[in-house]
């Protein structure tokens, strides 16, 4: 926490345009917007001048806010400014963090969590915006990156004291890259004679002691991300939802099961769509658990969304297809996990910040060798709760999944509007049983958990073979829901169940063998969220 005041020369001025109290914490600040007026003002020795005028800022609900003070690597600082950008997939924040030692930081959001990173020279050329191709590596500033995500992106409102002017004018290229030690780089075009280049890393806001949170959040280590829900109607059916955290970019009603899109905000028109009805989670949203993941010991998850996925056919003749079931966990100061419920098993499996060593059919991670497994296209088609990423009916995803013993690779690349991004998670196996203890299941649920299970084996109780026939019914139910979903769905959606347009597909697909397998999918890609941080 900064308990010392800064060792750099505070300065207050007047704002031109206003008159109210424009502060500077650093003297290598030379910009800032006032807070009363929205006025952006540079600074010329002691004197304010007026180039410009910011929006208002996006209510996104952030946990953070100008004043938080924190500490990393031993060094306190404020959050003394803020940039606000928006993308085709929603809005992302990064704070401007003043260390004591005189240096500049950005706090930023990453898929659900966080990046702490610092601007750095940028001596040689960087590929142009058009050049970049998500997948591919590339050397900057001596380092070796894989490109992660391409998008465009505005800079829609900007807060506070700044190290260079917001430019509000126009849209433009960022782009993330990620090195095999867990480095974040990005390259943001906004200046296109002189891209802006940064290089942080992931951490977890319970690491930066911050105290100051909005909403009396925080104190101590405990940096809350929940915060009191945000009320809204749905535009479906009229029913009270409630935004609970501060990440949601979709939420699905609970009544009518209509997918809301709030990326944009709560106010005016919302954005939604209605999805036919999927099986009830087996773990139900809001049940509360306590998982190790990873080097994350003893956290108590919260179950806070639920997904069906099914694998999309390359092949219309292969009548075999996989499907699996998703459960989005959060923890207040842990961030974001998944629990996978596949054909083959239970797993877990989170989103990292760097990237495998080498490619194609043999990686390495974290010291271990992996073999690919499979490749394959995934499709959600049912959702409940609250997603820190935008859904979109039909949304498809490219999957590719890796084993080394119980551990699990997946590596996830989608592509929606203008952004496109790469996205590798890593998770590890995990028994029915210790599911079934960790979220306090009832023993007779253990029999309906259990995938490795013959259902035509002889022996067991009444009540577990009932158990496992209903499962495989919910699996011919996915797999239908899911092939219908891929072939007739938009005609459906266009037309109308008895229109002639969805019954002439229908009998197309009947006459030409209904689903299909890729090979793939045997425990299932996870959602990235995308976008840029």
């Amino acid at each position: 926490m900064t308990t010392e005041p800064s060792p750099q020369r505070a300065y207050r001025a007047a704002c031109p345009n206003c008159g109210a109290p424009v502060d500077f914490r650093s003297a290598a600040s030379a910009f800032a917007v006032c807070s009363f007026c929205r006025s952006t003002l540079v600074r010329e020795g002691d004197a304010l001048r007026k180039i410009g005028q910011a929006a208002d800022l996006f209510d996104d609900h952030s946990p953070l806010q100008l004043g938080v003070t924190g500490s990393a690597s031993g060094h306190g600082f404020a959050l003394v400014g803020r940039l606000q950008y928006r993308y085709g997939q929603g809005t992302w924040n990064e704070w401007h963090a003043l260390f004591d030692n005189g240096r500049s930081g950005w706090l930023s959001e990453d898929n659900g969590a966080y990046v702490l990173a610092f601007d750095q020279p940028l001596a040689e050329a960087v590929p142009a915006p058009d050049k970049l191709m998500v997948g591919n590596a590339l050397t900057v500033a001596g380092q070796r990156w894989h490109v992660a995500s391409v998008t465009v992106a505005k800079l829609i409102a900007a807060q506070g004291e700044l190290p260079h002017p917001p430019n509000v004018e126009r849209g433009f290229v960022v782009a993330d890259l990620r090195a095999a030690g867990g480095d974040v780089g990005t390259l943001d075009y906004s200046d296109r004679a002189r891209p802006m280049w940064s290089v942080g890393r992931s951490i977890q806001l319970a690491d930066l002691k911050l105290v100051g949170l909005a909403d009396g959040q925080g104190g101590g280590g405990g940096a809350e991300k929940t915060l009191k829900a945000r009320g809204l109607e749905c535009p479906s059916c009229g029913a009270a939802l409630e935004v609970k955290l501060s990440t949601t970019q979709s939420i699905v009603c609970h009544q009518c099961h209509a997918v809301v899109d709030v990326s944009q905000g709560v106010g005016g028109d919302l954005a939604h769509y209605a999805q036919e009805n999927g099986s009830e989670p087996l773990i139900p949203l809001g049940t509360n658990g306590a998982l190790k993941l990873g080097n994350r010991a003893g956290v108590t998850w919260q179950v806070v969304g639920y997904v069906e996925r099914c694998e999309v056919p390359e092949d219309a003749e292969d009548e075999e297809q996989s499907f699996w079931r998703e459960y989005l966990l959060y923890h207040r100061t842990s961030g974001f996990a998944f629990l996978i419920d596949a054909e083959d098993g239970w797993s877990w499996s989170a989103p990292i910040t760097g990237v495998p060593e080498g490619q194609g059919a043999k990686v390495k991670y974290d010291g271990k060798a992996y073999r690919k497994l499979y490749d394959y296209r995934g499709q959600i088609t049912y959702v409940l709760g609250e997603f820190y990423w935008q859904l979109t009916r039909g949304q498809l995803t490219y999957n590719t999944d890796y084993l080394s013993g119980t551990k699990r690779l997946n590596r996830e690349e989608t592509r929606e509007g203008d952004t496109h991004e790469v996205v590798w998670s890593a998770g590890e196996s995990l028994s029915a049983e210790t599911v079934r203890k960790a979220f306090r299941l009832a023993p007779d649920k253990a029999a309906a958990l259990q995938r490795d299970v013959s259902p035509t084996s002889g022996g067991g109780s009444w009540l577990g073979k009932l158990f496992l026939w209903g499962f495989i019914l919910i699996v011919v139910l996915l797999v239908v829901r899911c092939a219908t979903h891929e072939d007739c769905g938009s005609e459906r959606s266009r037309f109308g169940q008895a229109s002639a347009e969805y019954q002439a597909c229908m009998a197309n697909r009947s006459s030409s063998g209904g689903g299909s397998r890729t090979g793939g999918g045997a425990w299932g890609g996870f959602s990235s969220g995308g976008g840029h941080k």
